[in-house]
């Protein structure tokens, strides 16, 4: 997964880069001794590109977005797989939850993301062992046959179903994202979960950070309406309110009726019909 320098790189090959950096960020998470959540496998998949940014890029003290993000994404899988016994990560990346939480024995986890990836991933972890049924189902998701490559690995419409769009959504356009979630919605049962992140309006045209800027392609000001429209009920957190800081981002941001600020949304919906 060699990747050419940023400036270069097209918006499929910053996603592609994107996976192995998240991984190397959850490597130096790890040898934290406060750290948030483990996972040993994650400096198998840092590619020397990605090492190289997360070193020159530290996290901002007090402000642990992606520590967070993961420790309350995993708490979110593990509380809901309970009731819906099937997960499907789009937009996998690197992540390793198939390898590394503690899944109830009949969980089945599809991971859908690139073949670059998804290859690449495969064949650093072939030889450890799932803690569930895992399923890689290789695919670009703005190619609508995803659903059908998903169906085949036996993903079940039927059932309670748990998503999760975790650095995902803001990586596609505007129709892209609505697209999406009414395909998602059209094979979800009723009792069904998603969790995924996004960023408000404001945030996604920032110019603060230079290595992202260009390549956040969507951003929603009011995540409840949003999935609303789709028919699931959400619950929206910003990192450092109660249930989203875990004593780590400790600088939150200002309560959301303040206007013209930059937000980044945490957020879990049920689909109760």
């Amino acid at each position: 997964m060699n990747q050419p320098d940023k400036e270069k790189l097209s918006q499929k090959d910053f996603v592609l880069l994107s996976a192995p950096l998240m991984a190397a960020y959850r490597a130096v998470e790890c040898q934290r001794s406060d750290r948030l959540f483990d996972d040993p496998f994650a400096a198998k998949l840092v590619t020397p590109e990605a090492q190289m940014i997360a070193l020159e890029d530290p996290e901002e003290e007090g402000r642990a977005f992606l520590a967070v993000r993961t420790r309350f994404f995993d708490d979110f899988l593990l509380s809901s797989v309970g009731i819906a016994p099937q997960v499907v990560n789009l937009g996998a990346g690197m992540d390793t939850r198939a390898f590394r939480l503690n899944w109830p024995q009949e969980t089945k986890y599809y991971e859908i993301d690139y073949p670059e990836v998804l290859n690449y991933k495969n064949e650093i972890l072939k030889n450890v062992p799932t803690t569930c049924s895992r399923y890689s189902v290789a695919v670009d998701l703005t190619d609508t046959n995803w659903v059908e490559l998903l169906l085949q690995q036996g993903y079940d419409k039927n059932i309670p179903s748990v998503w999760l769009l975790e650095g995902l959504i803001y990586y596609l356009n505007q129709t892209e994202a609505h697209i999406l979630l009414k395909t998602i919605t059209e094979i979800t049962s009723a009792e069904s979960w998603i969790g995924l992140d996004s960023l408000n309006q404001l945030c996604k045209d920032s110019t603060y950070d230079e290595f992202y800027q260009g390549y956040f392609l969507s951003g929603f000001d009011n995540p409840e309406e949003l999935l609303s429209a789709y028919g699931w009920e959400a619950e929206v957190f910003q990192p450092g309110e109660e249930g989203a800081n875990f004593n780590r981002y400790i600088y939150p941001f200002p309560p959301r009726n303040h206007d013209n600020v930059e937000r980044v949304f945490l957020i879990k919906a049920h689909k109760k019909s």
